[in-house]
C-alpha cells in the first residue's frame, strides 16, 4: 500500500497572497510606475528592471531560507522535496561551503591565531551551531568577552573583547529600533534573521 502525499507546506490561499505580495512590491517599489504603464512606454522598461530586482531578491531569499532550513537540521533530500528536485540537485546548486574552523587561542594567548595581523584581536570560529542553539553557543562566548563579528551556514566567527557584549537576533523589519536603542548590525540582512550586538559595561 502506498504512502499518502504529505500535506502541502503552504495553502492555495497563501501562495496566492505572497504571488499578489510580490508583484505588489515590484510595481509599487518604483515611484510612479503603475500609473505610467498606462501612457509612458518607457514605463514598460522600468517594469523589467523592477522586476528583474524583484527576481534577483527572491532567488536570494530562496538561497537564505534554503541555508535557514540546513541550520534548522533539514536534509539536502527534505529541501530537494520541498523544492521539487532531487537531493544531488539541491545540494549541487544551493550548498555553501563553510569555512575551516580557526583555532582557538591558548588559554593566556593575546594573540590568537598565527594568521591574524599583530596586535589584531584574537578570533574563533563557533561550529556548528544551528538555528536552534547558536544565541546559546553566543551568548555563552558573550560572556567570556567575545562578540559577532561574521556568521555562515552552520557557524558563527566571533573576536576577543575586553568588554562582555549582548547579541540579539530579529526578524526584518526593526533596524531603525535596534539602530535607536544603541545596537549595531553584524553583517548582511541573513534572510529570516538580523544579527546584531552592543557592548556593555562589564570587563570581561
Amino acid at each position: 500500500m502506498s504512502e499518502a502525499p504529505p500535506a502541502p507546506l503552504l495553502s492555495a490561499q497563501e501562495i496566492a497572497a505572497i504571488r499578489e505580495e510580490i508583484a505588489g512590491a515590484v510595481l509599487g517599489g518604483p515611484e510612479g510606475l503603475a500609473a505610467s504603464l498606462e501612457h509612458d512606454p518607457e514605463g514598460f522598461l522600468r517594469l523589467v528592471a523592477a522586476a528583474r530586482v524583484g527576481a534577483e531578491e527572491s532567488s536570494r531569499l530562496l538561497r537564505q531560507a534554503i541555508q535557514g532550513a540546513r541550520a534548522a537540521g533539514h536534509s539536502w533530500d527534505s529541501v530537494g522535496g520541498v523544492l521539487g528536485v532531487s537531493r544531488q540537485a539541491a545540494q549541487q546548486r544551493f550548498a555553501v561551503k563553510s569555512p575551516a574552523p580557526e583555532p582557538a587561542p591558548e588559554p593566556g594567548s593575546a594573540t590568537g591565531p598565527a594568521d591574524h595581523a599583530p596586535g589584531a584581536p584574537a578570533r574563533r570560529t563557533i561550529t556548528p551551531v544551528t538555528a536552534f542553539n547558536e544565541m546559546a553557543e553566543l551568548d555563552g562566548a558573550a560572556r567570556d568577552g567575545w562578540h559577532l563579528v561574521d556568521y555562515g551556514p552552520l557557524f558563527l566567527l566571533v573576536e576577543a573583547s575586553d568588554r562582555i557584549w549582548e547579541h540579539r537576533r530579529t526578524f526584518g523589519g526593526q533596524r531603525r529600533r535596534m539602530k535607536a536603542e544603541g545596537w549595531t548590525q553584524v553583517g548582511a540582512w541573513s534572510f529570516p534573521w538580523r544579527y546584531y550586538k552592543r557592548p556593555t559595561d562589564q570587563l570581561a
